[in-house]
């Protein structure tokens, strides 16, 4: 008899799948890797158990999201962390994150860490991306149970991701809000700024288990490691304004039936950046972020418009 349940981790071809609380390591069919919905992790499929604990998977069910890198099915929420001092990341990577999780209908939380280090920063940042319409947060190292209180109910009962530039304090964060989560810590160096370790698979960690009633799941990733917004994610010019949510209420009232919301005339999302309503910094995220795209149009490198 078939069971059904979720993939936990994938390593070496096999498969962790968790089905009622026991887990199952499976290998796929071989039919999979003739197609475009071969298992990762956070799908929830159909296996064949065997009798030692093991199993075959022979079914991917549909999937409300999927990201190629990191390979990750379900996703619900996607948790940016930003650090305000060590490495300074800064916001344009939060910026790219956001609409590669926009555009596959997954919701951005930025959570801003290690605000104890730069307070006046860190509150600048969340009051300018809850403007901008994400449910924002702050978090210290130094309050854990505050950290918990913000962050945990918007995990209960969902899939969520956390991820972040490296150093960032993704692993860290992690160990705020679960304490018997024990990711390795990457140390950022001084030299480069960039974390010494990181996590190289993406595993798909039960909240049931850690005490979250409600249940759900939290994903550990090994990053985004090629934010190539077109190639790698699918964001066409196009789809870039729907993806800045501060923008949607303005779209379809500009002058210009294609306008690019860049330089035009009679541009609300313009009109709104002059008001004050919309904040500059997001206006010229959204034209770098433009600019990128086009910079891999087909169409563009031919020598056509």
């Amino acid at each position: 008899m078939e069971l059904k349940g979720r993939i936990l981790s994938l390593s070496g071809g096999h498969y962790t799948v968790s089905v009622d609380g026991k887990n199952y390591l499976c290998t796929a069919r071989g039919s999979f890797r003739r197609r475009d919905d071969a298992p990762v992790t956070g799908d929830v499929v159909s296996i064949l158990p065997e009798s030692d604990g093991a199993g075959v998977i022979t079914a991917v069910l549909p999937r409300r999201s999927v990201l190629i890198r990191p390979p990750l099915a379900n996703l619900d929420t996607l948790f940016v962390a930003v650090s305000m001092r060590s490495p300074r990341d800064g916001p344009a990577n939060l910026d790219k994150l956001s609409v590669i999780a926009a555009h596959r209908g997954i919701e951005t939380v930025p959570v801003f860490t290690k605000s104890e280090l730069d307070p006046a920063r860190a509150e600048d940042l969340t009051k300018l991306y809850r403007a901008a319409g994400f449910a924002a947060e702050t978090v210290s190292r130094d309050d854990p149970e505050e950290a918990r209180e913000k962050l945990l109910p918007k995990m209960a009962g969902r899939v969520s991701a956390l991820t972040g530039a490296s150093g960032a304090g993704k692993s860290t964060l992690i160990h705020l809000l679960f304490p018997t989560l024990t990711p390795a810590v990457g140390a950022v160096s001084e030299k480069s700024q960039r974390g010494r370790h990181t996590t190289r698979v993406t595993t798909l960690y039960p909240l049931a288990d850690l005490g979250i009633e409600e249940g759900g799941f939290l994903a550990d990733t090994p990053g985004f490691s090629m934010l190539d917004l077109n190639r790698f994610f699918g964001v066409e010019k196009e789809d870039l304004p729907y993806c800045f949510p501060e923008f949607r209420s303005y779209l379809g009232t500009c002058r210009y039936t294609k306008c690019t919301h860049r330089t035009e005339d009679g541009c609300r999302i313009l009109d709104a950046v002059r008001d004050g309503v919309i904040a500059p910094s997001r206006h010229e995220a959204y034209k770098s972020l433009y600019d990128e795209i086009a910079l891999l149009d087909p169409y563009r490198n031919k020598g056509k418009r």
